[in-house]
């Protein structure tokens, strides 16, 4: 079973007459590369290990009796076959990755180095306390830069990534709503254009779910607001700036709102790259906000890895928190491991991500509060550039000005034979990997860009030359040519909706 052959082809006719088949099935310096069950044997390795004398297995009946079947490569071999796969990834060390919503920024490479350093990256979370008062110190110093950022008392380490930290203010909401004996407080608000994993989550913590509109300039309805306002409202999950990229202007409202009724306030703040140092959530009314440290201070969306989602609380929440976290005593920091009080408990093994801790201080330390301020601006001026240089071209989804991101509809498509799938492919031809397409919902054929503050001028305006002349051969009804495309892709166009139907997650010989 050949790579090549999996899915739909491109018909042999959209092929340019630029483009030629190849001996070796190589392009260049693109080199071709089969999986490595094709090219690997299992009598072939690259390591010669003699075989173990006097020693008497232990595993009785479980013993492997047959070969394990896996594939073997020489030395070369194995280094070639994983850097010619790796050549065949797009990432944001190649060039413009303009996925919205995802916040592809660079990552320094000092935070590597320092997450690399020994007592951080060699932890283990069952180490004497003794021997690891350095990490201690570096999660408090982090925690304090996080409640000063954000203007919030309290943050809770330990959730794993943005939706872990999601129930986690949930489950403060939840806890100080049992505190109170409110427990016909259960029905939570959640706009449209919040993200997609809000209702869910809430759903989890045993809240029902109540969707709010957005209006015609893409932000919360507030008069359907209003209207669903009442005595069993538990609170609010709103994301800000939300998924189309904009500010949600009447937020001060909306948490008084929502206090008025005795229900808090939840915000989703993975796109908290386009507040940092301009606003502090907690003086907009904000009661519990996780934050995407692997989006927002470095490692992009996870770097591929377990991501980081601390949630701050506020004076109302702060009672709730969960444990652990980190304290100052006189011989020294420790973990407060047990809950007591009103804390909802442990709602995770161990501690958090070290390896996101290290990377996010040593960000917030290398750009200082002057440097994370011009961080953000940066981005949204970059999406602003983005936005106002290709609506000309293409048609943005709503007007006026964006926030760190810049959403665009299929609107300019329209009556050309291209649809929004075809244009994201030719991208691919150009060197790009599309942007966020067909998110968020509440827009038909959503294009989301977010450039952030990586991005120079000369960068943006290559992007955007490719954008600009791609829309006007569509317009120009050349829909041959997108309906092709990718041409210069390793794989081609394949039947993406069967190969998530019916994956083929496993190797065999008669495939």
């Amino acid at each position: 079973m050949s790579m090549n052959t999996q899915g739909r082809q491109t018909t042999p006719e959209a092929i340019t007459a630029v483009e030629h088949k190849t001996v070796s099935g190589n392009r260049g310096l693109a080199q071709a590369e089969k999986l490595i069950f094709e090219i690997g044997t299992p009598r072939r390795s690259g390591v010669d290990f003699p075989k173990l004398k006097g020693v008497k297995p232990r595993l009785g009946t479980m013993a492997r009796t047959d070969e394990i079947g896996l594939p073997g490569l020489s030395e070369p071999e194995t280094m070639r076959h994983y850097v010619r796969l790796s050549q065949k990834n797009y990432a944001i060390d190649m060039g413009v990755y303009p996925l919205g919503s995802c916040t592809m920024k660079h990552n320094p490479r000092l935070n590597e180095k320092m997450a690399r350093l020994p007592g951080f990256a060699d932890l283990h979370p069952l180490q004497p306390r003794g021997t690891v008062q350095g990490a201690l110190e570096l999660m408090a110093e982090l925690s304090d830069w996080i409640c000063k950022l954000t203007g919030m008392p309290v943050v809770a380490m330990s959730p794993k990534a943005g939706a872990h930290g999601e129930l986690c203010g949930m489950m403060a909401i939840r806890a100080a709503l049992d505190a109170k004996g409110a427990d016909h407080k259960r029905r939570v608000l959640v706009p449209e254009s919040a993200h997609g994993t809000n209702p869910a989550t809430a759903v989890l913590c045993g809240f029902s779910i109540d969707s709010i509109p957005a209006n015609d300039a893409g932000r919360v309805d507030m008069a359907a607001l209003r209207s669903k306002i009442g005595d069993d409202v538990a609170g609010i999950m709103l994301t800000n700036p939300n998924t189309c990229g904009l500010f949600e202007n009447d937020i001060i409202e909306i948490a008084e709102l929502i206090h008025g009724c005795g229900g808090y306030f939840y915000c989703d703040g993975a796109n908290f790259n386009a507040l940092v140092g301009r606003v502090r959530p907690g003086d907009l009314g904000i009661d519990a906000m996780h934050l995407n440290l692997h989006k927002t201070f470095s490692t992009p969306h996870g770097g591929g890895g377990p991501g980081s989602g601390p949630t701050v609380l506020s004076d109302a929440l702060a009672p709730y928190a969960p444990v652990p976290y980190v304290e100052k005593h006189k011989d020294g920091w420790r973990l407060v491991e047990n809950a007591d009080g009103d804390s909802f408990g442990r709602m995770t093994a161990f501690h958090g991500q070290m390896g996101m801790f290290v990377r996010a201080l040593s960000y917030m330390l290398s750009h200082g509060s002057d440097g994370l301020k011009q961080a953000t601006e940066d981005a949204v001026l970059n999406a602003n550039y983005v936005q106002a240089s290709l609506s000309g071209e293409m048609s943005p989804a709503f007007g006026g000005i964006c926030m760190h991101e810049a959403l665009f509809s299929d609107a300019f498509l329209e009556g050309t034979g291209v649809e929004t799938l075809d244009f994201a492919k030719a991208m691919i031809d150009e060197g790009y990997h599309p942007m966020t397409m067909y998110f968020p919902l509440v827009v038909k054929g959503a294009m989301l860009i977010e450039p952030t503050e990586s991005e120079s001028k000369a960068e943006l305006d290559r992007f955007i030359d490719v954008m600009k002349a791609l829309a006007r051969r569509a317009k120009a009804g050349d829909a041959e040519f997108f309906k092709a495309a990718p041409i210069y892709a390793p794989l081609r166009r394949l039947d993406e909706t069967r190969a998530a139907r019916k994956p083929v997650l496993r190797w065999r010989d008669d495939n």
